[in-house]
């Protein structure tokens, strides 16, 4: 039940703040400074370092980020992580806990009803609040008293005479606890009632809480494994932050232990004070070692391209695996892979239609070499169609979960806008075709036609390049009527270009199959057009 309300609130925060999260990681990453400021802002507000790790992930997968700038982001992340011991101590050990999560679910209940999204996802936020608080209320129930139940002190004492042997012991097990239930927040939660109850001391809950900040890089390495290498490399570095910061606090552990007992008000021996020295420990060993190794950003960077090579011949997938159930649900906040494939289909089509305008005007002499550059076309549309695949089935997915309205209007608007893309790449292609066929079949066309196609081309390519600069930004209503003037006048050139191609066929009947191609080639551009201006109206639509 406490994974669940952890679950279901992190993804109400999504919900409320999605958009403006990606836009304190676009824009708050320009240095390694801001960056650490805006990981820590976005895992607070997400309340899940695994989401926010697994979607910087994506966003260096995407290219928005570098692999510098995400280490910033990493290292704030696993500061802003230790908001939730603070939390879960302070409300969790120091009040009655369903004197508060059953009042919050019943004032969220009929938030759940709302018309408003905002609302709602208000509700299911407070929703899983109350949950997750009540399912740590029932953790500590099922915990049983050590007073009660000594046989399971004796069970602990096994593993507690080993001196520094022990340390490692209880780390091993804070590693193997956030595995199983995949969840630092969760296995913190556990750690947190086993101190409560008795059953560990304060230097065995530190142990166990080291090894759960290791054991939840494994989140972001797993989600890394069908992403590029850069993003295999970002996760890479969120795994030897974590290990070279054990290492320093394991080195220094009964001096660290000391300053924190020194610090906190309380005895760290007393079960009741025990839950806020771990929540000051977990911060200070985060804020400590995101101080040391900050410097060292470049040289972690270095050491990640060490540990992940280059390989051009490994197989890699265009986004990062989140099929796997291990990964956590973060589709309000991974559009910027799908953006990215968006803009690359976009780029595909005016390589295409540049490709067609080459071979219409400068064809090669040599077949052989005219095949290999339209076959290279080729390899272009099928690109663009696998992406249209893959991207299609990612947004699918990243929606799957439940996203607020405007992030589903803006990928509704997106899914228009790729298969749109990819009928333009397939009337690119067919353009490079009919160019291939002129050429191969010596079909001459007048002086005039060749140069009504050059300018009908670069006509085509001025609509192309419109609407390429606003994929990624929006389309005001200014842009709109824009977009319907270059609509309209190139179904009039079509139209006037057609006129005089038929003209000429009334004239000779020699030149019926030259001019038949012509034909083609103008209505595949006008079909670009229409598809041009159906881009820029499901962008205005998803924007909205």
């Amino acid at each position: 039940m406490f994974l669940f309300g952890m679950k279901t609130m992190s993804e109400a925060l999504q919900k409320l703040s999605g958009e403006k999260l990606r836009g304190v990681m676009r824009t708050m990453a320009g240095n390694r400074f801001a960056g650490v400021g805006s990981g820590f802002l976005v895992t607070c507000l997400v309340q899940s370092s695994s989401a926010s790790t697994v979607m910087m992930v994506s966003f260096v997968n995407a290219g928005l980020l570098t692999l510098v700038e995400a280490i910033g982001m990493i290292m704030g992340a696993n500061i802003g992580t230790t908001t939730t011991f603070w939390l879960v101590s302070f409300f969790g050990f120091k009040f009655s806990i369903s004197a508060i999560a059953l009042p919050v679910m019943g004032l969220a209940l009929p938030l759940l009803f709302a018309r408003k999204a905002k609302l709602r996802d208000t509700g299911e936020f407070f929703m899983g609040f109350g949950l997750l608080f009540l399912g740590l209320m029932f953790l500590k129930d099922s915990v049983p008293d050590i007073k009660s139940n000594p046989e399971v002190l004796e069970f602990i004492k096994d593993f507690s005479g080993f001196g520094f042997g022990s340390t490692l012991i209880f780390f091993v097990f804070g590693i193997g606890l956030t595995l199983i239930v995949q969840s630092s927040s969760v296995a913190g939660a556990i750690t947190l009632t086993m101190a409560f109850k008795g059953w560990i001391d304060f230097p065995t809950a530190c142990a166990i809480t080291l090894g759960e900040n290791v054991g939840t890089t494994i989140t972001a390495n797993l989600a890394a494994l069908g992403g590029n290498v850069q993003a295999k490399r970002a996760a890479r570095v969120h795994f030897v932050f974590n290990i070279i910061g054990v290492i320093w606090a394991m080195a220094l552990f009964t001096p660290f232990i000391g300053f924190i007992e020194r610090l906190m008000p309380g005895n760290a021996t007393d079960p009741l004070h025990m839950p806020m020295h771990m929540a000051a420990f977990h911060t200070l060993f985060n804020i400590a070692n995101t101080a040391l190794l900050i410097g060292f950003v470049p040289q972690l960077a270095r050491l990640a391209e060490r540990m992940v090579k280059d390989n051009p011949a490994a197989p890699s997938r265009d986004h990062v695996a989140y099929e796997s159930p291990l990964v956590p649900h973060t589709g309000e906040l991974n559009l910027a892979e799908a953006e990215r494939d968006v803009q690359r289909m976009g780029q595909i089509t005016r390589e295409l239609v540049t490709g067609f305008t080459d071979l219409f005007e400068n064809p090669p002499a040599d077949p052989a070499e005219l095949e290999l550059r339209v076959k290279a076309y080729k390899e272009l549309e099928k690109e663009s169609d696998r992406r249209a695949i893959e991207t299609t089935r990612y947004l699918l997915r990243c929606t799957a979960s439940g996203v607020s309205e405007a992030t589903m209007s803006r990928v509704t608007g997106m899914l228009r806008v790729v298969a749109e893309l990819e009928d333009i790449c397939d009337c690119g292609y067919r353009l490079v075709v009919l160019a291939e066929r002129k050429h191969r079949k010596n079909r001459d066309l007048p002086i005039e036609a060749r140069k009504q196609v050059r300018d009908f081309s670069q006509l085509v390519l001025q609509f192309i390049d419109f609407y390429s600069g606003r994929l990624n930004t929006g389309v005001p209503v200014a842009d709109m009527e824009t977009a319907y003037q270059l609509e309209d006048l190139i179904d009039t050139f079509r139209k006037n270009l057609r006129k005089a191609s038929m003209q000429r066929m009334s004239n000779s009947a020699e030149v019926i199959k030259a001019e038949m191609l012509y034909i083609d080639i103008l209505n595949n551009m006008e079909s670009i057009g229409n598809h041009s201006l159906n881009v820029l109206q499901s962008l205005r639509h998803g924007g909205e």
